[in-house]
């Protein structure tokens, strides 16, 4: 199954794993699953680390992205022209692109930000 990982998901993976929830771990695990980290947040990653919010470097991304074994999901004009429809329960903007994306690609998101199980028709592992 595809997974779509949460921006949090890849730091608490890399920084401290024991922050994720046993069923979050257990996914990242399982060699069946097929792991997958949005472009927008490898555009977070590095902007939040350019202002001094994260202590991330490229060559961390990169090792976690190898390490993990993640592909990395283009973001496309469609899934930014869902964003049209899509109800403001969530204020980042970062999560909304990361919440369009998977609601385009029907595929369900590993995150531990509650906000995301408020959009009808997203599956959330956590």
């Amino acid at each position: 199954m595809r997974l779509l990982l949460d921006t949090a998901v890849l730091i608490y993976a890399v920084e401290s794993p024991e922050r994720l929830s046993k069923r979050a771990a257990a996914a990242l695990r399982n060699p069946e699953n097929i792991l997958e980290l949005s472009a927008v947040s490898l555009a977070e990653l590095a902007i939040k680390a350019s202002i001094g919010k994260l202590a991330i470097s490229d060559a961390v991304a990169r090792q976690a992205i190898d390490d993990l074994e993640i592909r990395v999901l283009p973001y496309t004009a469609e899934h930014a022209l869902r964003l049209f429809g899509l109800p403001l329960h969530h204020s980042d903007p970062f999560d909304r692109q990361i919440i369009a994306q998977a609601l385009s690609e029907k595929i369900p998101v590993v995150t531990p930000d509650q906000k995301f199980g408020l959009y009808e028709g997203l599956k959330v592992i956590w």
